[in-house]
């Protein structure tokens, strides 16, 4: 499995996103995360007979399919909201917007 944002990055992105009121970056995050201990878990499953291995294999080879896949959802999603990318900040015009709606409240 090969990943195109690093554990501590996705956590510095759940982090930001999860001040402002649209979470769906987090909501990505966080299934990549979970996608990444599926893997994992996979890879290294030992109660299982030999025989079954198919099995294990198979659901490794979906996950890491699922996991490029969202990866390429939050780089895009990242580029379409203008996030930094070097500090992984949200850019300015949504910590505007969720200013606004906390003030509305």
């Amino acid at each position: 499995m090969t990943f195109r944002f690093s554990d501590d990055q996705l956590i510095r992105i759940l982090n930001e996103a999860s001040i402002y009121l649209c979470a769906c970056p987090a909501q990505v995050c966080r299934q990549i995360q979970g996608l990444r201990a599926l893997y994992a878990y996979q890879e290294t499953c030992q109660i299982e007979p030999q025989a079954n291995r198919q099995v294990h294999d198979l659901i490794a080879q979906a996950a890491d399919e699922a996991h490029a896949r969202l990866e390429q959802c939050l780089d895009d999603i990242l580029t379409q909201e203008g996030w930094d990318r070097q500090t992984l900040k949200m850019p300015d015009g949504l910590r505007k917007l969720r200013d606004e709606a906390i003030r509305r409240i």
